[in-house]
């Protein structure tokens, strides 16, 4: 894989963001891992930096794999996903698009949406 060393929990996914480059490290994260929750994100936007510790929390503490993109940097990528605005998180589960919530969500709402796809 192209990350880091990252370490993982119990059940082998990593407990810290992973940064996506482009559409196939995507489409590889998303292969790799059952539950995938992908937060689109910019550096300028308030929501998204308030966002951070809480998908930071999520990935160390729950059974998804947390992915990061820059939807600057990956313009192409925010557009196929339909980001139209910041924060938008995608959660993939077993290899396809299963949710999309849009603007600043709260850990417990998270992880509920993530609990309907782990159990």
């Amino acid at each position: 894989m192209t990350t880091d060393t990252v370490s993982e929990t119990s059940t082998g996914t990593p407990t810290e963001p992973i940064h996506i480059t482009g559409q196939a490290n995507l489409d590889e994260v998303v292969g790799d891992y059952d539950v995938v929750l992908t937060d689109f994100y910019a550096d300028w936007c308030g929501p998204c930096q308030m966002l951070e510790p809480i998908v930071e929390t999520i990935a160390a503490e729950t059974d998804a794999t947390v992915a990061k993109v820059d939807i600057d940097a990956n313009q192409q990528l925010a557009t196929t996903y339909g980001v139209r605005g910041v924060p938008t998180l995608v959660l993939f589960a077993n290899g396809e698009q299963a949710e999309k919530v849009v603007g600043l969500q709260g850990e417990d709402q998270l992880r509920s949406l993530i609990e309907r796809y782990t159990e």
